[in-house]
Parts: structure tokens; C-alpha cells; sequence
């Protein structure tokens, strides 16, 4: 199949964080199948020219500008990027948008929609209720068209199922697909005990509590190092005024190149993520396939799965209750041994990009022959783990 996909923002420091990873791990594995990818959307923060290519798939990257100041990434737009694809999407199959309110993913999903092109939409979590005065608007002009009239709209969660149906209604297409993750490399045990943070430094991620549980555990394995690595999105100088003040061996390192996420997890002995209404963090995925237990609080859509496959601990949303987490696998070197290997058999078993694909041709099929995706025959997706 010819397919195209189009996300919102893509930059060195992968500041837009999970949708862009869940399109690249997407085309590479549909690519490893045999079918053409190209993946299209707004870019900035590039030296040079942008780049042709994002981990081995043909990419099609238009210069972001900034139209709506102070609203962060719902006021991106690509311009260009309309233009370009009311043509592209011509010669495609299907054409799948990772969809959020913003200006680059929804006049690009219209633009799908004249051309008479199947579409598949994906939110990850990102569309819900919203009490934005911004929302209304934009909801009854773009978002709630676009929902209604895609071929499958894919979601994460029971929750953002709901929410969902509570912006656009019940009559929309929707099929249940969870994230998947590549095979990783393994942890590298010469590396030391380091407990890593590895998301945007965002409220709902909450770092600064990252920063805090550091800094209660320290005094008893002063050996241990804390690091935190990821754009900032509004937490960065909380982060950095408390790091000033810790006596832990914590540290931010910044961004990195979202390929090199692998390399980083693998150097971790835990890996923490503070964040609260998390709806499929990628992140949790990676480190689970790095073989790293994972620590996550009880509102995260991966929490069932960390807990009920003994890949980690869940905890509430306390600093009391994270800091007895991390001290719990840090002082267990078995325990973490086995929750480490339970993470990567899971994410191999259960997570794994073929399942993903395939999952995810039986949905293209299915739009480019016309067919309504709620009819669920034998091939749709199965529900999530």
C-alpha cells in the first residue's frame, strides 16, 4: 500500500515528543512490510536544509511558523504543507494524521477530506473535552468534521475513547490501537545505578517531583545518579532552581535526538515518569524494551500492564509514595533484575511493532476498500492489552 502520514511538529530535539515516535516506529515497521511510507508535517530547529528522511522513512517537512503566539504547539501552522498535500494525497492509498487541534494536522486532514481520499485519524490523547474559549471554535469548524467523517478513528484508552465521543458524538468510526515499540538493545549493567527521567519537562509530567524524590533517597545511596533528559516545556527553570539547591547527584542533560532515546534508556537502572493523566507514554514503552523497570503513578494508561505484568511499580500521585518505589528497586538488586527482564519480555510479547502493523493494515484496508471500520469482522484490532 501507498501510505502517508502526517504529524504536527518534527524537530532535532523531538520536542513534540510521543505522536512523532509512534509515526516513525509506524512507517518503519509498514516500510519493513513492504509498503510505501512517507511521513509530512511542520519542522523546525533544523541547521541546513530539513531533512529528507526521519530513521530511514522518505519524509516530506515544511517550515512551522508560529500564527497564534502563546498557545505552544495549537498555534503551529505549515502552510505549505496544505498545499502540498492536496496533492500528495492523491497518490496515496490512505493517508493517516495524527491528529490534535492545532493548525498544521487539521487543515491538512480537510484537505484529505476534499480530495476524497480514505483518512485515518489517530488522537493520542491529545483530543478530549476542553474548557479553551479556543476550543469551541476550532471544534465546530475543523475537529469535529474531521472526526465524524474519517474512514477509523484510532484511540489509546477506554478514557479517550469517551472523551472522544463527548467532542464529536457517537457515530464516529472508532477501532482500539495501542503504541507499539521496536526490539531494543539490552541494558548495559557496567553502566552504575542511575535513575532516569526521560519525557518533556511539562506540568503534567510533573519533574520537579523527580528533583524531590532524588533528593529523599540520596542520603541512603549516595552512589546512585538522577538525570533528567528532554526539552523544556515550562518546567524548566522550576527544575533548575531546585536542582540548585539538591545535595543529590541529580542532573538535567537537556534534549537529545529522539534516535538516540534507545542509547539513553539503555544507561538507566529505573526509569521514572511523575506524570499524572498520562494516556500511552512512549517513553514507558522504550524502557520497558530496554529491558528497565519503569515507575509510573495510577492514572497512566500503561499502568494496568506495568502492574499486572510485573514490568514495575505503580504508585499514587505522592512524593511519599514515589520515593519508597524508587528506594524499593534500588535496594533490591534482584527484584529490579526481574522486573527489568518481566519489562522487556512484555514489551517483546505484547507491544511489539509487527502486532502494530498488522494491526494498523487491517484498518487501511478496510478505509481504501470503502468499508466502515465500526463493522469489527475478524481482522479489525484486537482491544488493547
Amino acid at each position: 500500500m501507498r501510505i502517508l502520514s502526517v504529524v504536527t511538529l518534527v524537530s532535532p530535539t523531538g520536542e513534540y515528543g510521543g505522536p512523532v515516535r509512534v509515526a516513525v516506529n509506524q512507517a518503519r515497521a509498514l516500510r519493513e512490510q513492504g509498503h510505501e511510507v512517507t511521513i509530512a508535517g511542520a519542522a523546525r530547529g533544523f541547521d541546513g536544509p530539513l531533512p529528507a528522511e526521519l530513521d530511514g522513512v522518505p519524509a516530506a517537512l515544511f517550515p512551522a511558523r508560529t500564527v497564534l503566539p502563546g498557545v505552544g504547539f495549537a498555534g503551529l501552522a505549515a502552510p505549505r504543507l496544505r498545499s502540498w498535500i492536496a496533492t500528495a494525497a492523491r497518490e496515496a492509498d490512505v493517508v493517516h494524521v495524527h491528529l490534535a487541534r492545532d493548525l498544521v494536522t487539521l487543515p491538512a486532514a480537510r484537505a484529505v477530506q476534499a480530495a476524497g481520499v480514505p483518512l485515518v485519524v489517530q488522537t493520542h490523547g491529545m483530543i478530549d473535552p476542553s474548557g479553551n474559549p479556543l476550543a469551541r471554535p476550532l471544534d465546530a469548524l475543523w475537529t469535529k468534521p474531521v472526526l465524524r467523517k474519517a474512514a477509523a478513528v484510532l484511540f489509546l484508552t477506554p478514557v479517550e475513547n469517551e472523551g472522544l465521543r463527548a467532542v464529536a458524538g457517537d457515530s464516529l468510526r472508532l477501532v482500539p490501537l495501542g503504541n507499539g515499540v521496536p526490539a531494543s538493545r539490552a541494558r548495559n549493567d557496567d553502566d552504575g545505578l542511575e535513575v532516569l527521567y526521560l519525557a518533556r519537562l511539562a506540568p503534567r509530567k510533573r519533574p520537579e517531583l523527580f528533583v524531590a524524590a532524588a533528593e529523599r533517597v540520596a542520603p541512603r545511596f549516595p552512589e546512585v545518579r538522577f538525570r533528567l533528559v528532554g526539552p523544556d516545556e515550562g518546567r524548566g527553570d522550576e527544575v533548575n532552581r531546585l536542582i540548585g539547591s539538591a545535595t543529590a547527584d541529580v542532573r538535567w542533560e537537556g534534549p537529545i535526538d529522539p534516535a538516540s532515546t534507545d542509547d539513553r534508556m539503555a544507561r538507566a537502572s529505573v526509569y521514572v515518569l511523575p506524570a499524572v493523566d498520562e494516556p500511552y507514554p512512549m517513553s514507558v514503552l522504550e524502557a520497558m524494551a530496554a529491558g528497565v523497570p519503569v515507575i509510573v503513578t495510577d492514572t497512566c494508561g500503561l499502568a494496568p500492564a506495568v502492574s499486572e505484568s510485573g514490568s514495575g511499580i505503580v504508585v499514587d500521585a505522592g512524593l511519599d509514595a514515589l520515593t519508597a518505589a524508587i528506594t524499593t528497586l534500588l535496594d533490591d538488586p534482584a527484584l529490579r533484575r526481574r522486573m527489568g527482564e518481566t519489562a522487556r519480555r512484555t514489551a517483546e510479547e505484547r507491544f511489539s511493532m509487527p502486532a502494530i502493523a498488522r494491526d494498523l493494515l487491517a484498518v487501511y484496508r478496510r478505509a481504501a476498500g470503502g468499508e466502515a471500520a465500526g463493522a469489527a469482522p475478524a481482522d479489525v484490532p484486537r482491544p488493547l492489552p
